[in-house]
């Protein structure tokens, strides 16, 4: 159902935003930094991240990284309206585009201000599928922007999950989730379309390494092999 007030749709991102921070609160959240870190945060790091999460597990990094340095690339397909909603209510912005369809609408937003400053958050099997598969839109955002690509690896312990095409996860209250990143991916200044794919490859690959190594460090509480940089901690509250 399409929601068209609103009033209706900020009560809903609010009441969501502030749902889903009572509920991470009670997670033991952790995150490995295998590379550098590419934290929104650092403002003393020159460079722009995109940073690539699959869609079913979107919510620990927009809860946890949700900041105003970082925009989030999202589609004017109608199941985005609640998402955007929560999105703006962590105090993010929105870039309209898809990676399904060359990103061409993200890369206008992205070169002009305020944008042009910000991270990126991307669900590059969004917004319809197919589930785990990186569309080549985040190659020719990441070469045309500028920016470098982080993909992320999320893992929760026995989460719910919904009948969507995504399987989309929420965490049970109190269990474990994990969070694995890398070194980022740096994509040539305006690399021809015939070199995608190979780009979209290194990125696939990336994914589901660290979604693996996410996923079963959540589940056995072992996370092989050992990281160089280690970070435990509660989200804060």
């Amino acid at each position: 159902m399409k929601i068209r007030n609103r009033h209706l749709l900020n009560a809903a991102g609010w009441l969501g935003s502030s749902a889903m921070h009572t509920l991470f609160r009670t997670l033991r959240i952790t995150l490995h930094e295998l590379g550098q870190d590419i934290k929104p945060d650092q403002t003393d790091n020159p460079d722009r991240f995109i940073y690539c999460i699959w869609h079913e597990n979107l919510l620990l990094p927009t809860i946890t990284w949700g900041r105003s340095e970082v925009a989030v690339l999202l589609s004017k397909h109608t199941d985005g309206q609640l998402l955007g909603s929560l999105i703006t209510s962590l105090g993010m912005s929105i870039v309209q585009g898809s990676t399904k369809r060359g990103g061409i609408e993200a890369i206008r937003k992205l070169t002009r201000d305020p944008d042009a400053r910000k991270h990126l958050g991307i669900t590059p099997d969004g917004p319809r599928g197919p589930r785990r598969v990186v569309q080549p839109g985040i190659v020719y955002i990441a070469s045309r922007a500028r920016m470098k690509i982080v993909p992320i690896g999320v893992g929760y312990r026995n989460p719910w999950r919904a009948g969507s095409w995504d399987r989309f996860a929420l965490p049970k209250p109190f269990t474990r989730a994990c969070c694995v990143t890398d070194k980022a991916i740096s994509v040539p200044e305006n690399v021809k379309t015939a070199d995608f794919e190979a780009y979209r490859l290194q990125v696939q690959a990336e994914m589901d390494r660290l979604a693996t190594m996410a996923e079963t460090w959540a589940a056995s509480g072992k996370l092989l092999p050992r990281p160089a940089v280690e970070q435990t901690r509660k989200l804060a509250s």
